[in-house]
């Protein structure tokens, strides 16, 4: 009978074994030549190892609250990707910014490159990219021919973005001067020892794998237009019982949806009042949406620079490490190095954050989609630095990966939870503009528009998903049924997106149900937890927040047992 730290440890592996794009996100080496098998059939050998897995969790004997928390944590992974597998949610796993359409095409940005070796793997998955693809073709066929598809709208935008891997500005194209580069300077080590390079066999290789990569996504393309665009679903809600297991799985818990859908609207009321009065602050004469344009187009208030617009985003990091640590948060010394990164051309238009690996050999990142721009607005990005670095989910999720003698292993790697995950980094952003850290105008409407678009993601995911009517005592459309355009208006109109980002967005909600919710959904449960705390006297900020981050990524039913726990 294993023990659950041990077992934790092998199911990492297992894991990684079985999902070498899983792996390479998460830093653990010796995968990063190999794909998974997005088949049907794969898929079936995925549940059949979790199902093992979570046979021998329920097994381990328990004996101390560490071990406790190792297994609901892992037979809670196991619980559901297997209702995922018995639903079959792979047959929807087709949309603008979270499927393997996009892994596939963006994965080789988390892979090193730092030897020949290295090089090699990235140039072996660009070479061998059909394989994955071609699974994820049955897959989708399998969901088709059994007349489970997704959304018209969610295919135009993966057609659309097949277009880019194909031509001239695709993902795979910003790989070669990446690595004549590395060559050139001398960064590539081939023998242990770093120095100068013959390129040229290496870039010959990738040359022609860049070829075939392009002609894999091209056949693919031809299948969505010819094969599955004409059988799409032509309209976008997923239904009560599709949004139903995905919010349950986002966030760890049940929530009443129309009291939460209320309760978004609620908030986008509140905040826009709030954001009205920010904006006139600024200029007075000027409605909000000219305000936003204003500090969208003065160079004022903005940078000029790709280069200095990271500067300025890695310094607001690293002086809100330097000041609240030791003061808010106790920040391990692994967590101190952050990258901040330029997104290859193609993706969905949002920054992200992707993890160290489990040695921090490899730093956590920030990726912003600022590719080809000369022109950079501050307003939002502070805010936007905050969530994704530090103290947001760099934070969280380096703290986490700390914690080898609190967490299991599989805790610390592979379990997320958007809910706490996502709650937790919105949570860092209200933080800082308590802390003052949004200390000029321009940046507390930065704040607001990021909680007004969060809660706007309340209102739209699931009003849209449940076909709900907006509320009739609302300021906007009263009594209307959702649609792409009134979403579009809410987001434009309330949250003060522009139009390339609302539609983003919109689709974004449209084909990823239940996941939008999570960061104000979450936000709010720590909040209110936070409230609780101090409700019962003696609050200290810093043992709060420890322990939040020292739970890990976990549901939030679960988040809030903990915290109580440690409470009493």
């Amino acid at each position: 009978m294993a023990d659950i730290f041990p077992l934790s440890d092998e199911v990492v592996d297992r894991l990684a074994e079985d999902d070498p794009i899983l792996a390479t996100y998460q830093g653990i080496a010796g995968h990063d030549h190999r794909w998974p098998d997005l088949s049907p059939g794969g898929r079936a050998a995925t549940a059949d190892l979790i199902q093992q897995a979570r046979a021998e969790a329920l097994n381990c004997p328990m004996s101390t609250d560490r071990d406790r928390l190792a297994q609901e944590v892992l037979v809670g992974y196991c619980d559901e990707h297997l209702v995922d597998h018995e639903s079959k949610s792979y047959h929807y796993e087709l949309n603008n910014i979270s499927s393997a359409h996009q892994t596939l095409r963006f994965v080789y940005g988390s892979q090193p490159t730092v030897t020949a070796t290295d090089w090699e793997a990235v140039i072996e998955r660009v070479r061998t990219v059909s394989e994955p693809l071609e699974g994820f073709r049955q897959s989708l066929e399998e969901g088709r021919r059994a007349g489970r598809t997704v959304s018209r709208r969610q295919v135009e935008t993966v057609i659309e973005q097949g277009d880019v891997a194909v031509g001239d500005r695709s993902p795979f194209e910003e790989l070669r001067p990446r690595l004549v580069t590395a060559g050139e300077a001398g960064q590539i080590d081939t023998a242990g020892e770093a120095g100068q390079i013959d390129t040229a066999g290496l870039t010959a290789d990738l040359d022609r794998a860049i070829d075939a990569a392009k002609e894999a996504f091209a056949g693919f393309n031809n299948y969505l237009r010819t094969t599955y665009l004409p059988e799409a679903e032509p309209s976008d809600p997923a239904g009560e019982d599709r949004y139903v297991l995905a919010a349950r799985r986002f966030l760890g818990t049940e929530l009443d949806l129309r009291a939460t859908y209320r309760w978004g609207w609620d908030e986008v009321e509140r905040l826009w009042a709030e954001m009205q009065a920010a904006c006139a602050a600024i200029d007075a004469d000027l409605p909000p949406a000219a305000v936003i344009e204003k500090l969208q187009t003065d160079p004022e208030y903005a940078v000029a620079s790709p280069e200095e617009f990271v500067e300025v985003m890695l310094a607001r990091q690293h002086q809100a490490l330097a000041n609240l640590d030791g003061v808010h948060f106790d920040v391990p010394e692994q967590v101190r190095a952050i990258d901040v990164k330029v997104e290859p051309a193609g993706g969905a238009a949002a920054a992200h954050y992707v993890g160290p690996s489990e040695d921090f050999s490899r730093a956590g990142s920030v990726w912003y989609p600022i590719a080809g721009q000369r022109h950079f607005p501050l307003f939002r990005e502070v805010t936007t630095a905050y969530h994704e670095g530090f103290p947001g989910h760099h934070l969280q999720v380096g703290v986490q990966t700390t914690l080898s003698d609190e967490l299991s292993r599989f805790h610390r790697t592979l379990a997320w939870y958007p809910g706490s995950g996502e709650g937790w980094a919105l949570y860092a952003e209200h933080l800082m503009g308590e802390l003052g850290y949004l200390e000029r105008p321009e940046y507390i409407v930065g704040l607001l528009s990021s909680q007004l678009l969060r809660s706007c993601r309340v209102a739209i995911d699931i009003g849209t998903h449940l076909e709900l009517a907006i509320p009739d005592d609302v300021s906007f459309h009263p009594g209307e049924r959702w649609s792409f355009e009134l979403a579009y208006e809410l987001l434009t109109g309330r949250a003060l997106e522009s139009p390339a980002s609302a539609a983003s967005e919109v689709t974004r909600y449209f084909g990823w149900p239940g996941q939008a919710i999570s960061y104000k959904v979450g936000e709010q449960a720590i909040l209110d937890l936070r409230a609780e705390r101090a409700a019962a006297g003696g609050f200290d900020a810093k043992s709060f927040h420890s322990d939040v981050l020292r739970v890990g990524s976990v549901g939030l039913d679960l988040l809030r047992r903990r915290l109580t726990e440690a409470q009493s």
